[in-house]
């Protein structure tokens, strides 16, 4: 068994068995305006080409060291279990939706540090899990910004601002505890007349001072607009800082907002670390590994992230997410000050 305490930094995560139940039709969670969901949304969707629900992927018991860096493996290779082919015929299009409901779409995210400043900036690709991986989304911390403000660009080889492939940016507050999502849209002082231009915000990231290095693992709290009754994104188009995700939340004006949060893990005495069930999707232990959920059903996971490799993790979402606001999740908690390497 793993053993050490629970204050090591590269720690958290791990995988066991839990039972999870099927519960009511997860949609009625992110829905704020307009009449509950209809009826025939909760009919059974068969999957379109391309992501996998959730009772397909077998559980495994793995344990995991609190020890940095070192997960202890296990001597039978782990199976993971890719999505099947996903068809993204319009990318921009796609990276934007949410998830279909019933459906997890399945990535993998891989970190580049090779070349003259990818140690202080790497570059991060998302791809879709399967036989083809698929190109999905690339993302790069800026240089010369006094936070720290990360790219998101539907083009590998084109991270420019000003570029047409720039689809969003995270951003985040000086010490590094709180990210703004936003989409590829207009400054609000660069506003047309109808506001029509401006950027929505897509989520925003809250991590507790825990990360900072003191005890336990990570909490973080995440805030997405609400789902309108055709399970269609509600636009956010702040029109300056005082009204946008973050201030609405802490102000607890959550009308059109949704609150989630990572699950906790659970601390295990034999393996001396803190455990989550990752279905066999995470295989090293890691201060970054996470799943996100709805206080209401702690089952349903609405997002997942977690390491497989030095530089590899997998990085899985489901409705009510789209590409880019997991994708900017998952960006979050590279972010060094977060103390996270």
């Amino acid at each position: 068994a793993a053993t050490s305490s629970d204050e090591e930094d590269d720690s958290d995560s791990s995988t066991k068995p839990i039972r999870s139940e099927k519960k009511k039709n997860p949609a009625s969670l992110f829905q704020t305006g307009g009449d509950p969901p209809k009826e025939k949304k909760s009919k059974k969707k068969v999957p379109p080409k391309g992501a996998e629900s959730e009772e397909e992927t077998p559980e495994t018991l793995q344990k995991n060291s609190n020890k940095k860096g070192k997960a202890k493996k296990s001597k039978k290779k782990e199976e993971r279990p890719p999505s099947p082919v996903i068809e993204v015929d319009n990318l921009e299009e796609f990276v934007l939706q949410p998830a279909p409901q019933g459906v997890t779409v399945k990535c993998r995210v891989t970190r580049d540090k090779k070349g003259m400043d990818r140690g202080l900036y790497p570059t991060y690709y998302l791809h879709l899990d399967n036989d083809k991986k698929v190109f999905l989304l690339a993302g790069r911390k800026r240089k010369k910004s006094k936070t720290s403000n990360y790219l998101i660009s539907i083009d590998p080889t084109d991270l420019s601002r000003g570029g047409d492939n720039f689809i969003g940016k995270l951003r985040s507050n000086l010490m590094g505890t709180r990210f703004t999502v936003f989409d590829n849209g207009a400054n609000p002082d660069r506003a047309n007349a109808d506001w029509s231009n401006v950027r929505q915000e897509l989520s925003a990231v809250v991590y507790e001072t825990n990360v900072l290095g003191f005890k336990g693992p990570r909490k973080m709290t995440v805030i997405i607009p609400g789902m309108n009754a055709d399970c269609e994104r509600v636009p956010i188009r702040p029109r300056n800082d005082n009204d946008g995700l973050l201030m609405r939340w802490q102000n607890r004006n959550m009308d059109n907002v949704i609150e989630l949060h990572n699950k906790a893990p659970v601390w295990n005495d034999e393996t001396q670390s803190y455990v989550l069930n990752f279905h066999g999707r995470v295989t090293h232990a890691s201060v970054k590994n996470f799943q996100i959920v709805h206080s209401s059903d702690p089952d349903y996971i609405v997002m997942q992230f977690g390491r497989v490799a030095d530089d590899a993790f997998t990085m899985d979402y489901n409705y009510p997410l789209c590409a880019v606001q997991a994708f900017a999740i998952a960006l979050s908690s590279f972010d060094g000050k977060l103390a996270c390497e």
